[in-house]
């Protein structure tokens, strides 16, 4: 059985629906990763997943629970991670860490999760003088302290720097490998690249697409084609498209959906001028361009529908 069954979510604020008629499934132990810009619903899903907001209608199962009326049972199966959890300033490290782990009847060892989150140097420390990395590795360890089926992560590596966000994707991986699920939102695309099998893309609070992030990134335009334009050339004279073309000083960024194709005409036509194209290079496309894509595609969409 998936982790976490979406069938036909809806979530309605008199006649606004945060969320719109959303689907999708997590499997057992999948880092499943849900974007979206501001806006798109994503928190309100999280929140209905967790049992912390009531839906309006559809479907959910989490566990074989549905939060709604999970109650204890299904608290104790799953952590939470928030962006601010709103700590309390005067224990230490490891008598917070100690505290919370008294509420589960089913724990983790308090100097192993706070040896797995890095703050084995920090546990006599209070939460006061910690700095903002640290104080996302404690969230981190309270969601662990429980020793979670599942793991909900809201933007786990807000204010990290990149060698600490580095090691919370180790710590990602770890958990994977113990075969939790985790359930992650972040806007660090990248982020998601690097850790999801899964990925699903809300806009406006509706599902626009679902995949690995290989499979997104092959259904939007696959590659990129960069140069700078040459001094006696002019953006119209190019053999490319232009809705695929964009110029950032002399910068020239061109998408492919047929890379071979594209490098072909463009090499072709240089060769033919004689002109050269400095910098001239051929790279895939990442998960944040095929996320802008479909999310911008969804906002046109929906603006031509505004006109009719």
């Amino acid at each position: 059985m998936p982790a976490i069954i979406v069938k036909d979510l809806c979530k309605l604020y008199g006649v606004q629906r945060a969320v719109d008629d959303l689907s999708f499934e997590v499997a057992d132990g999948e880092v499943f990763a849900l974007l979206g810009p501001n806006g798109a619903g994503k928190t309100t899903t999280v929140e209905i997943l967790e049992g912390h907001r009531t839906r309006t209608s559809g479907q959910v199962q989490v566990l074989g629970f549905d939060p709604a009326t999970g109650g204890r049972d299904y608290r104790e199966r799953i952590g939470i991670v928030l962006q601010d959890a709103g700590l309390d300033e005067d224990l230490t490290v490891v008598e917070l860490v100690a505290t919370h782990a008294g509420f589960y009847p089913r724990r983790r060892d308090v100097g192993e999760v706070i040896e797995l989150v890095g703050l084995a140097e920090k546990r006599r420390s209070r939460v006061t003088t910690l700095s903002g990395g640290q104080r996302r590795r404690l969230d981190l360890a309270l969601g662990l302290i429980g020793d979670p089926e599942l793991l909900f992560l809201d933007e786990p590596t807000t204010g990290f720097d990149p060698a600490a966000r580095r090691q919370a994707w180790t710590l990602v991986e770890r958990l994977r490998e113990l075969g939790k699920t985790v359930l992650l939102t972040t806007h660090y695309l990248d982020e998601a690249e690097h850790l999801a099998d899964r990925v699903a893309v809300v806009a406006r609070g509706r599902l626009v697409a679902t995949g690995t992030p290989e499979d997104l990134i092959a259904g939007t335009d696959a590659a990129v084609i960069t140069f700078r334009l040459p001094a006696d050339v002019a953006v119209a004279d190019l053999p490319l498209p232009s809705p695929a073309v964009r110029v950032d000083g002399e910068l020239v960024t061109a998408t492919a959906e047929d890379p071979v194709a594209a490098l072909h005409a463009l090499t072709g036509w240089a060769l033919a001028r004689g002109t050269s194209l400095p910098g001239l290079s051929l790279r895939r496309r990442t998960l944040e361009e095929a996320y802008l894509q479909l999310v911008d595609d969804v906002e046109a969409d929906d603006v031509r529908a505004d006109d009719v």
